[in-house]
């Protein structure tokens, strides 16, 4: 089934549906998605990160989840599946899709599905709206990148702290410097690495088109990253897309604070879902970067609104603070999601030998 989910497009597979073993498996799905092409052409991928991405669906053995999801990035220019990261926009697909597949039975109006997200070993609870026990993809919830409403998909994460890196501050500190430049390196379910943008020269409101034409602001970014990896125990990162690269600069539109950031070699016009619940968690650590250029409302209910290039990205965030130091016990937000095609994709006999 081809889906949107949140402000990604992919296509969702039955684990059964797929070869056992990963390196058939990983033949099928770059053939599926026509990588390694700049254009995609032999295959149903968008040509562009976003739309190039891989949902694998099934029912768990687990007691606290009722689907596992593994998420795998089709890399468009090579061939190459990337199953280090997990991704929250297509996330918000999940839980419709194993309704859709019959792998959880709809409740009336609402339904409430417990993922295992395994890339990371983390769960999420997913709300789906379920009127008369069907998927319903028809309603008044927008977010931002995505041109028209739909049903609003709410998604709870329970223990994304640490998620891939096995701890919040995967370098003990809220601050590091690599390459003179002050950074925050943090995982709330995605790693990211949060540069004030003025550190590097820039404002932090500039176009993705121009951030990309910047080969001298992308190199000393990509240089960070790279040493980034290591100290956030993820070790050589040159082909993964982890860590996340956000630069921050203070709020102009109304939200707490305006973000650009890199996936991991491209401005994302928008910005990950993981991504934003990391940025938020990170605004809300006295002494980060993040935390330097961030307008927060107090309270321990702290609902942080990322702006990005496109819109805006609202994380809402339980906190509690003991003795100065402030822990994050839950984060949620809202997705939308709708089914795009639902069939068979061929690929190549030799694909499956």
């Amino acid at each position: 089934m081809m889906m949107r989910g949140g402000t990604s497009k992919g296509a969702y597979f039955l684990e059964e549906d797929l070869p056992a073993d990963a390196p058939s498996r990983d033949r099928v799905l770059l053939a599926a998605m026509g990588s390694p092409d700049p254009r995609q052409i032999d295959g149903m991928g968008g040509a562009h990160p976003l739309t190039s991405k891989i949902a694998i669906v099934s029912k768990s053995k687990r007691p606290e989840a009722d689907i596992d999801y593994l998420f795998a990035q089709a890399v468009v220019e090579e061939a190459r599946i990337d199953v280090s990261p997990t991704c929250g926009n297509i996330l918000a697909g999940v839980a419709p899709f194993a309704i859709e597949r019959g792998l959880v039975a709809a409740d009336q109006g609402t339904t409430r599905v417990r993922i295992y997200m395994v890339n990371t070993g983390s769960l999420c609870e997913a709300r789906v709206a379920t009127p008369g026990g069907k998927v319903d993809y028809e309603g008044d919830a927008r977010i931002s990148g995505v041109p028209r409403s739909s049903a609003p998909v709410l998604l709870n994460f329970l223990d994304t702290a640490g998620s891939s890196c096995g701890a919040l501050l995967p370098t003990g500190n809220a601050v590091d410097t690599i390459d003179e430049v002050a950074v925050t390196c943090i995982d709330n379910g995605m790693p990211v690495v949060i540069i004030e943008a003025r550190a590097l020269g820039l404002t932090g409101y500039e176009s993705c088109e121009g951030l990309n034409a910047d080969a001298k602001a992308k190199a000393r970014i990509e240089s960070i990253r790279l040493k980034a990896g290591p100290l956030m125990r993820l070790g050589d990162v040159t082909k993964k897309v982890v860590p996340k690269m956000t630069l921050v600069a203070p709020a102009r539109d109304g939200g707490s604070i305006c973000t650009r950031t890199f996936i991991p070699h491209m401005c994302h016009e928008a910005i990950g879902v993981l991504g934003a619940v990391s940025v938020a968690t990170a605004c809300v650590m006295p002494g980060s970067v993040a935390a330097r250029c961030a307008a927060v409302e107090a309270g321990e209910r702290k609902r942080v609104s990322v702006e990005h290039p496109t819109g805006e990205f609202t994380v809402e965030l339980e906190t509690c603070n003991a003795s100065g130091v402030v822990t994050v016990t839950s984060a949620a937000l809202l997705r939308t999601t709708r089914a795009l095609f639902d069939g068979e994709i061929l690929v190549p006999h030799s694909c499956l030998d």
